[in-house]
């Protein structure tokens, strides 16, 4: 990727942030978020495809816990699971998507909220499939932020009991600097500020921030979770790429290119539309029956 393009993208993403800050919540915003709200919860709960979202699927034998799927910032739970969905139900796995972290008045665009309040709303959802279902644990697959907020519901919600496995796909596991752009913030009056009361989830997830550092203190992991970290070394969002992987026991950091080296995927890409993390995402949930990752599983 071009060396601007690394640049603009996650300047387009604090424009947007002020943008959404700017929006004044009025009546008519509120009534065009909720008739869009609906409109995406219709769309996930009529999928395409059979085992998306269809809480009358039961796990196979074969595949024995549902997977539920974590959108990451800026995303919903339609948009970001366009090709990964079909793709672990055309598996024979139950899958299920939800959409969380919605802020007053913006539409269509979630995981803007406080963490911490999305991570109940993950424990929510975890009960309503583990209870439609009737398992006793569920598998975790999140992109972005949502390859990270899990780990608070695993940490401090009582999540651990009910996870056995947690596929993060480009998480920002430490907090980013969006390729150091966070360091010009002290230069912008105002701006911490905006991040901090306009869009939580933003200000957490920027390096060194108070929810980060209590999320990763003691350990970023907890006893008990499969974890499983695909990174890109082209990600230009959650910056430097490296910061996404975790430590542990029970962790396998994936490094994209190191299965496939003509893998130009960055930040969206890798959970969007990538095929080859796709493959590995499948061996994390299915370790006893992984096959090899290699520059051929876009064709698997």
């Amino acid at each position: 990727m071009l060396p601007w393009k690394r640049v603009l993208r996650p300047l387009a993403a604090l424009l947007m942030t002020i943008a959404v800050a700017a929006v004044p919540a009025t009546a008519a915003h509120a009534s065009a978020a909720q008739a869009a709200t609906a409109r995406v919860s219709a769309a996930a709960s009529s999928a395409p495809s059979h085992g998306w979202n269809d809480y009358s699927c039961k796990p196979s034998a074969a595949h024995p816990r549902p997977v539920i799927l974590v959108h990451g910032t800026f995303a919903n739970s339609v948009d970001n699971w366009l090709s990964l969905a079909p793709y672990l139900e055309s598996r024979d796995y139950c899958v299920f998507s939800f959409d969380y972290g919605q802020l007053a008045g913006v539409p269509l665009i979630y995981g803007l909220g406080p963490i911490d309040k999305s991570a109940e709303q993950l424990s929510a959802f975890v009960d309503k499939v583990l209870s439609a279902t009737g398992t006793a644990k569920a598998d975790l697959v999140g992109h972005s932020q949502g390859g990270m907020m899990p780990r608070y519901y695993l940490k401090f919600l009582g999540g651990a009991a009910k996870v056995n496995a947690l596929v993060g796909i480009a998480p920002n596991s430490h907090g980013t600097t969006l390729g150091g752009l966070t360091k010009l913030l002290p230069y912008f009056p105002g701006a911490e500020d905006v991040l901090n009361l306009a869009t939580p989830a933003l200000a957490q997830q920027v390096v060194g921030s108070d929810f980060m550092t209590r999320l990763n203190q003691g350990g970023g992991t907890v006893p008990g979770v499969h974890y499983t970290v695909i990174a890109s070394k082209y990600d230009e969002v959650v910056t430097p790429y490296q910061s996404q992987f975790l430590s542990g026991s029970d962790v396998k950091n994936v490094l994209i290119q190191d299965l496939c080296s003509l893998d130009l995927s960055e930040h969206a890409l890798l959970g969007v539309t990538d095929r080859i993390a796709f493959h590995e995402v499948a061996n994390a949930l299915d370790p006893a029956h992984a096959s090899p990752t290699t520059c051929a599983s876009v064709l698997s």
